[in-house]
């Protein structure tokens, strides 16, 4: 039977990310791991948890897309559409940061932004309640494969994290990857990681942004 997340869950999942802590918890792809994405010393903890390396950027995970809508304000109009096309879903996005937000998550790329909006499975769907975005991974080893129930989480990372939630097993196929940074300007966008949702699925939702 999979494990149902409560507002019991979603409450201590916010409480440890505010609290500078990292968490291990599901997602509608596979599992991650997470901390405040405006927190440096949380984002290296995850990193050294992770292995991985410092340079590399984290996606930015709301848990609804109006929260991260008006968080970013500064998005041009078809930006918006598009992401309101593509979101909630299994796609990680990356987008110009011209107000450079999130520091620890964007690392040697300020000016990029990775965004994350799930969408959650029943059984997740408690996770909405969270109402701060977090900085978020895959619960792996830097290069290894990702985890699609806890059990294949490393216990390296399991015994590190501050919290640990329950969500079953999950898909198991990571995010697609897509940059929409030239989005605004020249309507174009690239997909860099085939993941979860195909290319031609992509193309017919952004299609539908107008």
């Amino acid at each position: 039977m999979t494990p149902r997340l409560d507002a019991d869950d979603a409450a201590r999942l916010q409480d440890c990310v505010s609290g500078g802590g990292v968490a291990v918890f599901p997602t509608d792809t596979v599992y991650g791991v997470c901390c405040d994405p405006d927190n440096e010393q949380a984002a290296r903890r995850l990193y050294e948890l992770k292995g991985r390396p410092p340079t590399r950027a984290c996606a930015v995970m709301f848990f609804a897309l109006e929260p991260a809508l008006q968080t970013l304000g500064e998005l041009p109009g078809a930006v918006r559409l598009a992401l309101q096309a593509l979101l909630p879903g299994p796609v990680t996005v990356l987008l110009a940061n011209p107000a450079f937000r999130f520091a620890a998550a964007c690392r040697t790329d300020p000016a990029t932004l990775g965004l994350r909006v799930p969408s959650l499975p029943e059984d997740q769907a408690a996770l909405s309640g969270v109402s701060r975005p977090v900085m978020q991974s895959s619960a792996n080893i830097s290069g290894e494969p990702d985890a699609r129930t806890l059990a294949e989480v490393p216990p390296s990372l399991l015994d590190g994290a501050d919290l640990v939630l329950d969500g079953g097993e999950l898909p198991g196929t990571p995010s697609t990857v897509i940059d929409l940074r030239d989005y605004a300007r020249e309507r174009r966008w690239h997909v860099l990681r085939e993941g979860a949702l195909g290319s031609d699925a992509v193309q017919q939702l952004l299609a539908s942004a107008g």
